[in-house]
């Protein structure tokens, strides 16, 4: 294949950048159960929850479930995201910087410093959402480390190989300089930095501790793109290019799954390391990239949207045709030869600790139906720094079509591809 340097580093950059056949009816009764993902019963005990960030693509969803299970919130972080959305309502705000030595806003020394707006509190537990460096989340774990437990959200980018089928014990990844906090040209610092904040955590809180690691969060808010590429696209009708022949298998996980599970983590203190990916595999069968499309041929069907005909092209010849792998196709990838080890790793402790999943075609119809009102967000953000920009008299951005969407190939690429494909069939 042409695609063939494909590697850790190359998936690092898209993860941190994971009626229909995937229905209930088919499934077992123990994939019927992990699926549905039952309301789980409430928390006999309030929890005080810290959420590190929180104001992100996770952060939100996690406040709101802590909430409506009877928790208080408390976010910290700088304060420039709510800016853009808005408040939180019903938690409590704090602000500084995950960096000790700079302040809230880093050019106004007035602003909140480090983590002085932490100082001398205690919690029952953390989600640290927004660590990078392990510096950072070295000052954050010492300076609570007298809370009751601390849960790190890391990647599945932290493993050094992509052993098809390896659970959370694979190698790890390393860097040279530990101190560094550049993530690299290539992004190629990004899991081995995770590694060592994974490190930090253990240090401080041992046992009172667990690391989460999700490859590719999908869903609703989910500002890359990269997954809603594939219900906008089925909702759009026609015919849709689609890689392989459907047997790759894919794996990543709903955004609400994931914040809801972390936060029944904490309600358990519940230590230890989980790979958060999925969809779990279905009595013993991993999700397929072709259930993944017919759940969203499903999703378009069920809010309206236009009837596409999926077109399955060998990824051999997409690779001649300068398809780009994991870009113009987002999240998918060739389940042989280099990239077979991608979208394969065990989720078996996760899933015993509780992890559940909501159905596939669920998380494609609830992006289809956020995904106008995210087009109508990115243009209302949009005027609004034209308009900013104006009024200080600064030359306004040249701003990208809010309903063009920021991942994938163009339409006119994919026609270009399939009119290639169907006259080397004739």
């Amino acid at each position: 294949m042409q695609e063939s340097s494909f590697s850790r580093r190359d998936f690092a950059k898209l993860s941190v950048l994971a009626g229909a056949a995937i229905g209930l009816a088919g499934l077992g009764a123990s994939a019927r159960a992990r699926l549905a993902a039952p309301e789980a019963s409430k928390p006999s005990k309030s929890l005080s929850i810290l959420i590190l960030g929180g104001t992100g693509f996770s952060g939100p969803k996690m406040a709101e479930y802590a909430k409506s299970r009877g928790h208080t919130v408390t976010l910290f972080n700088r304060g420039k995201t709510e800016k853009r959305i808005g408040m939180i309502d019903d938690v409590e705000h704090l602000y500084g910087n995950r960096d000790p030595d700079k302040t809230a806003e880093e050019t106004d020394p007035t602003t909140p410093k480090g983590l002085s707006q932490l100082a001398g509190k205690k919690f029952d537990a953390i989600i640290d959402t927004s660590g990078f460096y392990p510096r950072h989340v070295k000052a954050s774990a010492e300076l609570l480390k007298d809370s009751g437990y601390y849960l790190f959200i890391s990647t599945v980018s932290v493993y050094k190989n992509n052993t098809k089928g390896a659970d959370e014990d694979d190698e790890l990844g390393t860097v040279e300089d530990k101190t560094s906090e550049n993530m690299g040209a290539q992004m190629e610092r990004y899991g081995p930095l995770k590694v060592l904040c994974e490190e930090e955590v253990r240090r401080v809180f041992g046992e009172r501790c667990s690391i989460v690691r999700p490859g590719f969060i999908v869903g609703p808010g989910d500002g890359t793109d990269r997954f809603t590429y594939w219900p906008v696209r089925a909702s759009e009708g026609g015919d849709m290019l689609c890689p392989g022949d459907g047997t790759d298998p894919v794996q990543f996980i709903d955004n609400r799954d994931l914040a809801e599970w972390c936060v029944r983590l904490c309600e358990s203190r519940t230590p230890g390391t989980f790979n958060a990916i999925g969809p779990d595999g279905m009595d013993g069968k991993k999700l397929n990239t072709k259930q993944l499309v017919e759940a969203c041929l499903a999703a378009s069907a069920a809010t309206g949207g236009k009837k596409a005909t999926p077109v399955w092209v060998p990824w051999e010849f997409l690779a001649g045709q300068g398809v780009a792998i994991g870009g113009d196709l987002p999240i998918l990838l060739p389940g042989g030869d280099d990239t077979a080890g991608f979208h394969r790793r065990s989720n078996a402790r996760a899933v015993a600790a509780g992890l559940t999943y909501r159905p596939v075609e669920a998380t494609c119809r609830d992006t289809l139906e956020w995904w106008p009102k995210e087009v109508a967000r990115r243009d209302r953000v949009g005027k609004q720094l034209v308009e900013d920009a104006k009024k200080a008299g600064k030359e306004p951005p040249k701003l990208p079509d809010p309903a063009k969407l920021r991942a994938g190939m163009t339409r006119e690429k994919e026609e270009a591809v399939l009119k290639a494909w169907s006259e080397q069939k004739k």
